[in-house]
């Protein structure tokens, strides 16, 4: 899978599951939790999504502020396992 249907595919869950404003213009290195969108327990929520859409486990000392605040992050992550 390529990075922009991962980013595409994991920036509409951001916008519809975890800030619940689809229109939001959000930015690919926009901070997520510590910019206040969302709180730390959606990281839950996005590794449960990401093992249930494209089979990446991440581990829960891996969901962490520091390596998944952003857009980037994510997809960063997601496609380290993809690889």
């Amino acid at each position: 899978m390529e990075r922009s249907q991962v980013r595409d595919t994991l920036r509409t869950f951001v916008l519809n599951d975890m800030i619940r404003l689809p229109t939001y213009d959000l930015r690919d290195d926009e901070p997520l939790i510590t910019g206040g969108l969302v709180d730390s327990f959606s990281l839950a929520l996005f590794g449960v999504f990401v093992e249930e859409r494209f089979g990446v486990y991440i581990p829960d000392p891996d969901l962490t502020v520091e390596n998944l605040d952003t857009l980037d992050q994510m997809v960063a992550r997601v496609l380290r396992d993809l690889a």
